[in-house]
């Protein structure tokens, strides 16, 4: 794909939401108007350049508007446009229209764009905010996280300092003090406090101890790891609460839609004949047909 050239950058124009809709609300140089799919923007011959085409470009060059800021893609478009439209009348005059090769490529651009179309309308559009909840509702029913805990510890050079702790504790020091006061750990200023967490983000032996410890409870023997000798406080299990649906819609739509193609393909195939000539690719299909569906579903 060619690059975009910027030949008018002075020109002050925002943007629409093009690839979001057609009939979106756009931005003239100098006051809002609506802007309909079927609005003039600009003639090259006897051809009408419309809002639509504009929205279309907008879709196809996107990333490469992002390096210009979104005053100047309006102008930019209409020029990629122009350039288009120019290109395509010489293109017509010299009959490369006509050429067959050209003749395939417009096949294949057809049928990936009627492809294309049926996932958008048919099946991504085709799943409503209530197919996600539901299948929010229906995932999550009786959901129960994993087990995380809330800690404290007090990191200390070495064992005689942390029994020296413990037994101050048993004597009835505030632990979040002695944290302030003795650890040598980021977190002594904050009382020790490690926050919440699950199996597999600490170290051993340090997870083993904190999970056999009851809320409340401190541990009795200093516990040895690789940063130096800790004295452990478990203030509080729970369960890891279950996410919100807004947190995972995207992940549910993106499986609802895996699952109603593949439904979908394999009623095309039950209804369509499929019949692969070429010995080599058949045998190939009928290997990997999974891998192959969900890469095209991707």
């Amino acid at each position: 794909m060619f690059g975009i050239s910027l030949r008018r950058p002075s020109r002050l124009l925002a943007v629409t939401a093009l690839a979001a809709s057609l009939g979106a609300v756009s931005f003239g140089s100098s006051a809002l108007r609506a802007a309909e799919p079927d609005d003039v923007l600009a003639k090259v011959g006897d051809q009408e350049i419309t809002e639509a085409d504009i929205a279309f470009a907008a879709q196809d060059f996107g990333s490469e508007l992002q390096r210009f800021p979104p005053s100047q893609w309006r102008p930019i478009l209409l020029d990629v446009m122009v350039d288009m439209e120019l290109l395509a009348e010489a293109a017509r005059r010299d009959g490369i229209d006509q050429d067959p090769d050209f003749q395939k490529q417009i096949d294949f651009l057809t049928l990936r764009a009627l492809r294309n179309a049926y996932l958008a309308q048919k099946i991504d559009g085709g799943i409503s905010d209530e197919d996600l909840q539901a299948a929010y509702d229906e995932q999550f029913a009786g959901y129960e996280g994993e087990e995380e805990l809330n800690a404290r510890h007090i990191l200390l050079k070495d064992k005689a300092e942390a029994e020296a702790v413990i037994e101050e504790l048993k004597g009835g020091a505030d632990f979040a003090e002695l944290a302030r006061e003795k650890s040598t750990g980021p977190s002594g200023p904050n009382g020790g406090d490690l926050g919440y967490f699950a199996r597999g983000q600490m170290v051993q032996p340090f997870e083993e101890a904190v999970f056999a410890l009851e809320p409340g409870a401190f541990s009795e023997e200093p516990v040895e790891t690789q940063f130096g000798w800790h004295v452990i406080k478990l203030e509080d299990k729970r369960r890891q609460p279950k996410p919100g649906f807004e947190d995972v819609k995207a992940d549910l739509r993106t499986q609802l839609v895996r699952e109603r193609y593949e439904a979908e393909m394999e009623a095309l195939k039950a209804d369509i004949d499929v019949e692969i000539l070429d010995e080599a690719l058949a045998k190939a299909a009928s290997e990997t047909p999974e891998a192959a569906e969900q890469e095209a579903a991707q």
